[in-house]
């Protein structure tokens, strides 16, 4: 393709150039192919980054609920710890209410008491109070209950005489939530449990009070979440906050009274307009719910790392990406940029796109293409038409394949023949043009649906002739012969209609196939000038044309058919070289088969020789009157059939000659017409028709195949020359110039002498007309 292009360059002189860095197209496929890329790289980066940070986010979770588990199974131990104390307590008979109040032995008791906190750590104090007493015992001694919670242990919010009431009167295992407590000098955060003994009992006894280290508690949590950074807490069955630790920021109160609702598991919660991931779990041993709350961002501060890796990656493989977007989109450009190209060596220099948009304009010389094969298509139909009618079915594949695209193909099963109608008995006057158009136009296709018969016609030469293909598609009626009358019949009512005469009808013989076709035309010619010879009807069939008698010696097979004699005649007259030589070849292969006496041999073969005189005579070649004694004098049949193949190949060139002498004879008429009538705004095709007889078809298809343009083209061309002579050497307005030459419509000549010269009329005149005019 590029060799193709640059050698059309060179022959042309035409240089096409198109700016790729200005092209919309190249850009638009430059960027399809990015976003095409990047979209899906997006969409995929996306969602590794999103399954990275939720990977991790939910592992971060899972081993804050493990963590928080751990914490729960440790405190947990300690509570259960401290109340298998108060059961030792409860059943240590150092500690019987008579023991510890005894003088003597209250010192073991007091021991006893000091072991007990001593081993379990998490202790500030342990308190043993017998009910309905007034004092209180613990590791430090005997001491009144109101001197102890009123002077040594003053808790913030927790009043002496509420905690007497509480040792009294606590049924069951009760834990307080952390409050400040003053101890002596300093102060102290303490949880408060209370363990009535007996445990289990319904009547107990006494109470056990153990006053909990919170900051014991807040460690123990610390040291098994590690790196924790947010809130965590441990809530009563209730819902009060026995226990709060805050790394950063702490919850208000609200949203910490929500987490006491949430079930045991991962949560994600908007809680003061931020969102957390709350982690919490439940004890079975005591009712109690541990909970965490981190805020999200910390799970993006620790993908941070993950974050950068991902994007520097994105990043690399878009940039790649996007390189090799742009090489593919130029790749692909590049077979556009060659039909560019290409369209633009089929047109004029001038027409080359002004347009960024390649595609538009691809589209419109697409669309001109279009319209120019669409006025063509008749043309192409009439002359394949031509071609089946003189010379039958081609073998060329591609000529087939035209056949084809022009509806001429012979459907499965049916068969076809050749009717040929003779317009010239017509009367001539003012309608006998516009009839014989519409009458063409009738039989350019006609469908006969209740035949099953579908007709082609075309004029095939300058008198007034039409040959028309009548395909006789499958039906259920048998009789062949009867359809072709039938068809024949309808056709000729249809030409009554349209013609005041009746016009006269040769039909030649049906065939199996298009590659027939030929010698139907050839019969349909011949019976159709029998019937001018011998008078006879308006429609003559060639199958009913009369042969001579035969001898009634040798019988009928001795002749040659007349029928053979009649297809070589037309035959020569058409020079139909190849069907004429068919046609010589077998009357000569019927002879050398025949038994005849000699003297009935030479008559035959004189009849043939006769045949190609008569015909050479009749198209006026005079020169075959030297060869007659040469033509006579033959010794074998070989040598005859040789003379008349040489004889038949001279007579249909000087035929052919003949034909094409005439018809440019016409054409040249014409033409010479048009050069000295352009400037008429009337001329038209159909009027230069009508003034020498013939049809519009036929006349476009000479005018095209003699000139190289077509009627419209070649006026708008002589119009045109003019237009610019008279610029360059006058200086007459636009307006009247154009009007000088036929053309009524300024603002259209104008836009098409731009698009032809790429100058307006105006700009060619400075141009090129300043010179002469000033010289």
């Amino acid at each position: 393709m590029n060799a193709f292009l640059h050698s059309a360059r060179e022959k042309s002189g035409v240089r096409f150039t198109w700016n790729r860095f200005k092209s919309k197209l190249l850009l638009t496929y430059t960027l399809s192919y990015i976003l095409i890329f990047l979209i899906p790289l997006s969409g995929v980066t996306f969602v590794i980054y999103h399954n990275a940070t939720g990977n991790l986010r939910s592992e971060i979770e899972q081993s804050n609920v493990n963590q928080l588990n751990q914490v729960r199974l440790s405190i947990d131990n300690q509570m259960n710890n401290l109340i298998e104390t108060a059961n030792t307590i409860a059943f240590d008979e150092h500690l019987t209410r008579y023991m510890v109040s005894h003088p003597y032995y209250s010192r073991d008791a007091i021991a006893s008491l000091a072991r007990y906190k001593t081993s379990n750590t998490i202790l500030e104090e342990l308190f043993l109070y017998y009910r309905g007493d007034d004092r209180v015992y613990s590791s430090l001694g005997m001491s009144n209950l109101d001197l102890v919670f009123k002077n040594i242990y003053r808790f913030e919010r927790w009043r002496p005489d509420g905690i007497e009431q509480a040792l009294n009167q606590t049924p069951f295992n009760t834990v307080r939530p952390a409050e400040t407590v003053s101890v002596r000098s300093r102060s102290e955060s303490l949880l408060a449990m209370l363990v009535p003994i007996k445990p289990n009992d319904p009547y107990p006894y006494g109470t056990i009070l153990y006053l909990i280290k919170e900051a014991q508690l807040t460690g123990m949590m610390d040291s098994i979440l590690n790196d924790f950074s947010g809130s965590s807490y441990i809530f009563s069955g209730t819902g009060d906050v026995l226990t709060a630790n805050n790394r950063g920021d702490a919850l208000r109160g609200q949203d910490v009274a929500s987490l006491t609702a949430l079930a045991p598991g991962i949560h994600s919660l908007v809680l003061g307009g931020e969102r957390y991931s709350v982690v919490t779990v439940k004890s079975k041993t005591n009712g109690w719910t541990y909970a965490t709350a981190i805020p999200s961002y910390q799970f993006f501060e620790q993908v941070a790392q993950i974050r950068t890796i991902i994007l520097l990656v994105f990043v690399f493989t878009a940039l790649t990406g996007i390189v090799v977007a742009m090489l593919l989109a130029r790749r692909q450009y590049h077979p556009i940029r060659d039909l560019l190209e290409f369209a633009s060596l089929r047109q004029d220099a001038k027409d080359t796109p002004k347009s960024r948009n390649e595609w538009d304009w691809i589209k419109q010389t697409i669309h001109d293409y279009h319209a120019r094969i669409d006025m063509q298509e008749p043309f192409v139909r009439n002359q394949c038409l031509m071609l089946l009618f003189k010379h039958g079915k081609p073998d060329d594949p591609e000529i087939e394949r035209m056949i084809v695209r022009s509806g001429l193909d012979l459907p499965e099963n049916a068969r076809c023949f050749t009717v040929i109608l003779s317009l010239d008995e017509q009367h001539r006057d003012e309608g006998s043009w516009t009839r014989q158009q519409a009458l063409r136009a009738l039989l350019h296709q006609l469908d006969l649906p209740e035949l099953r018969a579908r007709l082609y016609g075309v004029e095939f030469s300058v008198g007034h002739r039409l040959a028309l293909l009548v395909m006789l598609l499958p039906a259920e009626e048998d009789d062949e012969a009867r359809r072709v009358r039938r068809i024949l019949a309808e056709l000729d009512r249809r030409l009554a209609e349209q013609l005041p005469q009746r016009p006269n009808l040769g039909v030649g013989t049906v065939y199996g196939g298009l590659s027939g076709l030929n010698q139907s035309f050839l019969e349909a010619a011949s019976a159709l000038e029998q019937r001018m010879l011998t008078d006879g009807g308006r429609i003559a069939y060639f199958e009913e044309l009369a042969e001579p008698p035969a001898s009634a010696m040798s019988g009928e097979s001795y002749w040659i058919p007349k029928k053979w004699l009649l297809k070589l005649e037309q035959s020569l007259k058409q020079g139909n070289e190849a069907t004429a030589l068919q046609l010589i070849a077998s009357m000569m292969e019927k002879i050398k088969h025949e038994t005849l006496p000699v003297g009935l041999l030479r008559c035959l073969c004189f009849d043939v020789l006769n045949s190609l005189l008569r015909t050479a005579a009749e198209l006026g070649i005079e020169d075959v009157r030297g060869d007659l004694s040469s033509l006579h004098a033959f010794e074998t049949l070989e040598g005859l059939e040789s003379k008349l193949r040489s004889l038949a190949m001279r007579i249909c060139l000087a035929a052919t000659d003949r034909t094409e002498e005439a018809q440019p004879t016409l054409m040249d008429e014409i033409v010479a017409y048009v050069e000295a009538n352009y400037a008429d705004y009337t001329l038209s095709l159909e009027h230069v028709a009508l003034k020498y007889g013939t049809s519009t078809s036929y006349l476009s298809r000479s005018f095209k195949e003699k000139i190289g343009l077509n009627f419209t083209e070649y006026i708008w061309q002589c119009r045109l020359k003019e237009v610019t002579r008279q610029l360059v050497h006058t200086s007459a307005p636009l307006k009247d110039i154009i009007e000088r030459v036929g053309y009524l419509d300024a603002p259209n000549f104008i836009r098409k002498f731009k698009k032809e010269t790429g100058l307006t009329p105006g700009q060619y005149r400075k141009l090129h007309g300043s010179v002469s005019l000033e010289a």
